[in-house]
């Protein structure tokens, strides 16, 4: 993923905290998965408008974290929900 691509929940994918399971959960159609707290801190600093760089600078600062780390294991996890279609990026 280069630094400048914009992440985003296509339309009808959205995050959800279920309060029966006490977690939060991706939802598309026909699709829920649930997410750890890692997962859930990635897709929430996705908003459509932060570039990959952006979200790894913020996610670094709030997690205290080597951005090195942070960035190849967003840059997996995105990439994976882009190939299920549960993500998007802009150029």
């Amino acid at each position: 993923m280069t630094p400048d691509a914009v992440p985003f929940l296509p339309r009808g994918v959205r995050v959800h905290w279920c309060d029966v399971r006490k977690g939060h959960y991706l939802l598309a159609p026909e699709r829920a998965v649930k997410m750890d707290k890692v997962a859930a801190a990635i897709l929430g600093t996705v908003d459509g408008a932060r570039t990959f760089e952006q979200v790894i600078d913020k996610l670094a600062t709030d997690f205290r974290a080597p951005r090195e780390e942070i960035a190849r294991d967003a840059a997996a996890f995105l990439s994976g929900l882009i190939d299920k279609r549960m993500v998007e990026i802009r150029l």
